[in-house]
């Protein structure tokens, strides 16, 4: 069972930035995407600051967000990456599961990659995100690099937007065609 300790804020920017821009999508009209909560366990709590400081997680979840933009169903998951090298040990099989299922049913499914070091977010589509899972699981390489990855799906600066990821998901649709 995995267990969650205070170790600090891992992530905690990356996913500010993210509610950040949903905020801003939901004022302007153009989505509703929520952030899913992981369900945990409290265990341990510091009664005297009201903290929880050990907990377990009751369940894998899957996706960190869950919505709909114009209509169409979207799923995505947030991971930072420091080096050129994702490895793919940050995903598990339940989540590539649900995604497979989610864009069965219709849906969108990607991966916001925040390259730490290159101070950039990428777009992966579930589709190019199953290609490297799927090399790993025949016994390839369990990792990706960055320059495997197309270009196009790096997400442009934009002034107001903090991680402005509609356009490639309009992107992503538009190659399905």
């Amino acid at each position: 069972m995995a267990t969650w300790n205070t170790r600090g804020l891992r992530g905690s920017t990356l996913e500010d930035l993210i509610n950040r821009t949903n905020e801003k999508y939901r004022e302007n009209g153009l989505a509703l995407i929520q952030k899913i909560p992981t369900p945990i366990t409290p265990v341990r709590m510091d009664k005297e600051h009201k903290q929880i400081t050990l907990a377990y997680f009751e369940q894998k979840s899957t996706v960190d967000y869950i919505g709909a933009v114009q209509g169409i169903p979207v799923c995505f998951d947030a991971k930072e990456c420091a080096t050129d090298t994702f490895a793919l040990q940050n995903i598990h099989a339940h989540q590539v599961q649900f995604m497979e299922e989610f864009e069965q049913q219709g849906g969108v499914a990607f991966f916001l990659i925040y390259y730490t070091g290159k101070d950039l977010f990428y777009y992966l589509p579930f589709v190019f995100l199953k290609l490297f899972w799927d090399r790993a699981q025949g016994g390839g390489r369990k990792s990706f690099r960055f320059e495997e990855l197309n270009p196009e799906y790096i997400l442009p600066k934009k002034n107001g937007i903090l991680v402005p990821y509609l356009d490639m998901v309009q992107k992503d649709l538009e190659e399905r065609d």
